[in-house]
């Protein structure tokens, strides 16, 4: 046959059960909110200059008029600053611009000791890219302290149509997938991020937030059958025959709960379909139930019992016999049920 049948039992188990936790370390505590910020064209910057004393071109730091606005960072690389002529800023940080801009100063003679600083304005390279399925799509800096990817997507707004924590549909149904360089490093359900799966970002990152609706069906002898969100990242087979309402009493056939999961076709072409194959009429299977884990496609099919399928072959068989006696005594033209 095209696939293995496993039967779930305290051994076979292992190799299926679910972790007891599925948070982790984040990657992302090692990550540090500071770091060298080199500016680039486009990027906006605010430029003062004063002087300890008075007697200068320059004000003193109580007295009004050091500030010269806000200064764009041109195509070549420099900004133009009022008795200070043009500064090449590209590829420095704001430390090295204020030294370069004070030792300008100086070699002009226009003060001795002046005193500079600069300060972003706005931010036009050190951004990252979020859109999609997000409340505020559009460009979150990376020098307002956001380091990583669900930072970013938290700064946007957060996932629409329940992606965040107190959401209906549940981070389980939103995948989250990041470029940087035209290249996909990570692509993974927000739930997987928010459980220790997280990333830094650099500058140009472009992260795009999607919905992936996560289910398993569910067939056979429940008490409601379909497809069923995966509400949960660690979802167990006991939870899931929960969320339908559990066996059907009278149909269902308690030796015959079976998982059809499909093999790896992306990753492993080669891989096996499998049957799980669970009996629930020993107590102990109530435990292997708890501890395996569902995935997303999974099927789960409960059989009905063989007493069930005997009594709707008798049931007909009574049908059909009460509609000949009536046709006999009345002579009535009845059509007959098909079994």
């Amino acid at each position: 046959m095209p696939f293995d049948v496993i039967d779930l039992t305290p051994t076979t188990i292992a190799a299926y059960r679910q972790p007891e936790s599925v948070d982790r370390p984040s990657i992302t505590s090692s990550l540090s909110a500071g770091g060298r910020v080199s500016v680039a064209p486009g990027d906006a910057l605010k430029v003062r200059v004063f002087e300890p004393y008075e007697g200068s071109i320059f004000p003193t730091i109580q007295k009004p008029g050091a500030d010269f606005g806000v200064q764009r960072v041109t195509d070549d690389g420099t900004i133009n600053i009022p008795f200070v002529g043009t500064v090449r800023v590209v590829g420095l940080d704001l430390l090295q611009i204020e030294r370069r801009i004070a030792q300008q100063v100086k070699d002009g003679g226009k003060a001795t000791d002046p005193q500079v600083i600069v300060e972003f304005v706005a931010d036009r390279t050190h951004t990252v890219m979020v859109s999609g399925d997000v409340k505020n799509p559009g460009r979150v800096s990376v020098l307002e302290g956001v380091r990583s990817v669900v930072e970013a997507i938290n700064r946007a707004g957060g996932p629409v149509g329940g992606g965040g924590t107190s959401g209906g549909g549940g981070p389980t149904q939103v995948e989250v997938v990041v470029r940087r360089h035209g290249q996909v490093i990570l692509t993974a359900q927000f739930s997987e991020l928010l459980a220790g799966g997280d990333i830094g970002i650099q500058k140009g990152d472009e992260i795009v937030v999607r919905p992936n609706s996560q289910v398993f069906t569910v067939l056979g002898a429940v008490v409601k059958s379909g497809n069923v969100p995966m509400t949960k990242h660690n979802l167990s087979l006991l939870e899931a025959l929960g969320q339908v309402g559990g066996l059907n009493d009278i149909q269902a056939n308690k030796t015959g709960v079976y998982v059809f999961r499909l093999g790896d076709l992306k990753n492993n072409p080669s891989a096996r379909a499998r049957v799980f194959r669970l009996d629930l009429l020993q107590p102990v299977s109530i435990f292997v139930a708890q501890q395996f884990g569902m995935q997303a496609r999974d099927v789960v099919y409960v059989s009905n019992a063989p007493l069930y399928e005997y009594d709707k072959v008798l049931t007909s068989i009574y049908r059909t016999f009460s509609i000949v006696s009536v046709v006999r005594s009345t002579g009535t033209a009845v059509s007959l049920p098909a079994f």
